[in-house]
């Protein structure tokens, strides 16, 4: 996050349950990004705004999607588009777990994603960009993993498994293990990052695993902390690479 939004603070507010309204500040924002390049969320204005769209867009237009595909199939060197559509998909769950995660276990509060507000790119290299050009409330209190279970999962990557479904005929067993993967890298990497958080994760990320399709997606083991796929997410067939850690593929 650049000096350019060093003053900025988001100032959309939210109610707890004692009415008090709640912001995110560029300061949460800067924690979150500094954990890493998956954590990382732009905000306020940008000079190459046009090369972003809503996330909102990438579930419910079919244009925005399929290009977004392409860019992701061009990158990663294949032309074979189940493949591309699933790291798209495991790639913006990862974001999107990566960003949520992170603020609630830095603040006790979970960011709130509207797919409308969010708005995304494919990037040259690395993760997608995240892109926050407004402001963006707070859920403070109440169940933490029902808020994030709501703000990612419901809110967007529902959506995002049945347009890929749809149009890429991806299967809801390699989707679902893709949300679970993209989860269960986010915890490691906040396990090593920060590893004081107020909030633990561990905790957070058992929760959601609890909850369908994440349930039966995997199998985790929490002494030592370990994670295995149901299923595959099609990476293997990209030129020059194997299998994932967690893959059902991996012997």
């Amino acid at each position: 996050m650049g000096p350019a939004y060093a003053d900025l603070v988001l100032t959309l507010p939210s109610t707890t349950d004692s009415g008090e309204a709640t912001m995110m500040t560029t300061d949460t924002l800067a924690q979150i990004s500094a954990i890493g390049r998956y954590f990382t969320v732009y905000s306020g204005p940008r000079p190459d705004a046009a090369e972003f769209a809503p996330l909102a867009d990438l579930y419910g237009k079919r244009a925005a999607l399929e290009a977004s595909v392409t860019a992701v199939g061009r990158r990663i060197g294949t032309d074979q588009q189940r493949v591309a559509a699933s790291t798209l998909h495991i790639g913006t769950a990862a974001r999107l777990w990566s960003v949520a995660l992170a603020g609630t276990v830095l603040t006790g509060e979970v960011p709130d994603l509207a797919p409308e507000r969010l708005w995304m790119r494919v990037a040259t290299s690395g993760p997608v960009d995240l892109w926050l050009p407004q402001a963006t409330a707070v859920s403070r209190g109440g169940d933490l993993p029902d808020a994030l279970y709501e703000n990612v999962v419901v809110r967007h990557l529902l959506p995002l498994d049945e347009a890929i479904r749809r149009h890429f005929g991806l299967s809801p067993k390699v989707l679902s293990g893709n949300v679970t993967s993209a989860l269960m890298g986010a915890v490691r990497t906040l396990n090593r990052r920060v590893p004081d958080a107020p909030h633990p994760p561990l905790p957070l990320v058992t929760a959601l695993l609890e909850r369908e399709p994440l349930a039966s997606a995997g199998t985790l083991t929490v002494h030592p902390l370990a994670y295995r796929r149901h299923n595959c997410c099609l990476y293997y067939r990209v030129p020059g690479v194997g299998y994932c850690e967690e893959c059902v593929l991996n012997g």
